[in-house]
């Protein structure tokens, strides 16, 4: 794949954000819909972990290599949530936190793009899942950044040029993760993909399924709505790989 398709396939990430951006310009989502939808990327991104890249990584390095990664990610993961939660506290006022928050979500995107790039420069198929992936668990970030904006009072013309700035950071993150990873040895990518993972399955455990829980959805839906999630990765994965 080249680095011009791996940049195109960054803006899906930034598509499921401003997704919901625009979603929360129009109208609010009831809480039982935000609930299912979140618990349905957190199936996406499970599958995502245990389906392609953790067996993927296995191709490419040996088994201890991939256990240090994975701990690797999942440290990765604790940092960027310390990271945001900093960035967020930041500052004086209410009007410092919501772009604290803002620079938050842009973090996160950096990180999408980071994971598509690199995904991208080991195989196709695999930088087209990891970007499709992100989309729907994106959507819940940009219509709390686009709510928090509005309670903030900031400008409509200010809120439409933070909506377009958003794909700049799954840009960037794209560029650095396919520079990284394209000609790679095995050894680097396989420990690459498997740091992926560990950050994946942490972030998904540790804060989407919470974030998917609080709405209180009931798992009549939400149960479903995870396993939907996975089984659609599933059969992309499948589909895609053929």
């Amino acid at each position: 794949m080249t680095l011009t398709t791996a940049l195109l396939l960054a803006l899906l990430p930034a598509a499921g954000n401003l997704a919901g951006f625009g979603l929360a310009e129009w109208r609010k989502p009831p809480p039982w819909l935000t609930g299912a939808a979140l618990h349905m990327a957190a199936g996406i991104a499970t599958a995502v972990a245990a389906i392609e890249l953790v067996p993927r990584a296995q191709d490419r390095a040996a088994i201890w290599i991939l256990a240090i990664a994975i701990v690797v990610g999942a440290l990765v993961s604790v940092l960027l949530v310390r990271l945001s939660r900093r960035v967020r506290g930041g500052g004086q006022g209410s009007g410092a936190f919501v772009w604290g928050a803002y620079t938050a979500i842009a973090v996160d995107m950096f990180t999408d793009g980071l994971m598509t790039g690199g995904g991208s420069a080991v195989a196709a198929d695999l930088g087209l899942l990891l970007a499709a992936s992100q989309v729907l668990g994106n959507l819940p970030g940009g219509f709390a950044i686009a709510a928090a904006l509005r309670s903030g009072n900031v400008a409509g013309r200010k809120r439409l040029f933070a909506a377009l700035a958003f794909p700049l950071a799954p840009l960037s993150g794209a560029l650095a993760g396919f520079l990284v990873l394209d000609g790679a040895s095995a050894a680097l990518s396989g420990f690459v993909l498997a740091l992926f993972a560990g950050l994946l399955l942490t972030a998904t455990i540790e804060d989407l399924v919470p974030e998917a829980d609080a709405p209180g959805t009931s798992r009549k839906l939400s149960s479903p709505a995870f396993a939907a999630g996975f089984v659609l990765l599933m059969l992309m994965s499948a589909y895609l790989g053929a």
